[in-house]
């Protein structure tokens, strides 16, 4: 069976779909599906464990193992892309571009075990808001990890492409695409003509803004009602270590449950405390107010550089899982007066919009794969 593959290495969750195209049953658009990277989830956490062997584990597998030996794990490191400083796990170095390089070899062959072959065509998304050594330094994970050519698209391109396939617009419709991930904010303005998507403008953005900082700030305020208490933990003590890590992880499902709940409850299991830490959705979103007001201007420049205005939109898409804060869609449609639409898995979007480019790859008659930019 020949497939297209569309990787996304996101700063928090990797996900990666499969696409086929030219079979009249699935119409122009062509057929598309997730593939699962983990056992209880169709993302994989983007973790990466460096054992004492020096075999490096990545995902559901590096989350285990980093339960008991936290400083040999490693999250969040696609953010330190460019960064000549290497990460220290346990006692070795490693650069950023290896442990995404890990990453895209496990997610590869894991696909490959599930469709039983390689895929023919391999389509890698990235930010839009990168410069050009960030981009030279991403160019390499490819080849670190021993794949050969691969194609690489921005990932407001990828989810607008996913989103033109589904909703079938008509030729001159303008959207801007609203990325909020883990680690980055992207936003471009795209237009939808003859069968491809193209950037209007310069994209805009917000490298260092993500959910890993919504994280943060709950993390924060968990640290304020214990009056210090976290702040106080020593990253010597194995056990401070074990229990920090721990609490991260609370503070993360805390944060997904607001999106769902207007309050929730953070465990605490400190070595010298246990308390219950108690976050309201307002609270929440006063904390992360100025951070999504930042992506909100940064919209407003995309728009100002592709000479369009809110008006002329047919809708803003919120990708990235961090779009579904309902502060987040509330205050673009505000600032916008244009709807805001949400996939049902915003994680989803830009890889499956980078298997639809990877299975136009495969046909060579078919229509243009969107540009890149």
């Amino acid at each position: 069976m020949r497939y297209g593959l569309g990787v996304d290495l996101g700063t928090t969750f990797s996900a990666v779909a499969v696409g086929q195209g030219g079979a009249p049953e699935f119409g122009r658009a062509g057929h598309t599906e997730m593939i699962g990277l983990g056992n209880r989830s169709v993302v994989a956490p983007a973790v990466v464990f460096a054992g004492r062997d020096g075999r490096l584990l990545t995902g559901e597998a590096a989350v285990r193992r980093a339960v008991l030996e936290p400083d040999r794990a490693a999250r969040g490191y696609k953010r330190r892309l460019g960064d000549p400083t290497p990460l220290v796990l346990g006692d070795a170095p490693y650069f950023p571009a290896a442990l995404l390089a890990a990453s895209l070899s496990d997610a590869v062959q894991a696909v490959t075990q599930v469709q039983g072959a390689p895929p023919q065509s391999i389509v890698l998304s990235r930010p839009a808001v990168w410069g050009p050594y960030r981009l030279e330094q991403f160019d390499a994970v490819p080849r670190l990890a021993g794949l050969g050519e691969v194609r690489m698209v921005t990932e407001p391109v990828a989810a607008a492409t996913h989103y033109a396939a589904i909703r079938q617009l008509a030729d001159g419709d303008v959207i801007a695409v609203y990325d909020l991930g883990g680690g980055t904010f992207d936003t471009a303005i795209l237009r939808f003509e003859a069968g491809e998507m193209e950037i209007l403008g310069v994209p805009e953005g917000v490298e260092w803004l993500g959910g890993v900082d919504f994280d943060e700030a709950v993390l924060r305020h968990v640290d304020r009602e214990l009056g210090g208490a976290v702040t106080d933990l020593d990253p010597r003590d194995p056990d401070g270590a074990v229990a920090l890590a721990r609490l991260r992880q609370e503070c993360v499902l805390a944060k997904e449950a607001l999106s769902f709940d207007t309050e929730t409850v953070i465990p605490v299991f400190l070595p010298a405390v246990r308390h219950d830490v108690p976050l309201t959705r307002a609270r929440f979103e006063e904390m992360v107010h100025p951070a999504i007001d930042a992506t909100v201007e940064a919209l407003h420049r995309a728009l100002s550089s592709a000479e369009v205005k809110p008006e002329d939109l047919a809708a803003v898409l919120l990708a990235g899982g961090s779009s579904r804060i309902p502060a987040v869609a509330r205050m673009v449609e505000s600032a916008m007066g244009r709807p805001t639409v949400v996939d049902a898995h915003p994680k989803h979007v830009v890889a499956l919009g980078a298997a639809r480019i990877a299975a136009q790859l495969l046909e060579p008659t078919g229509p243009p794969a969107p540009a890149t930019h």
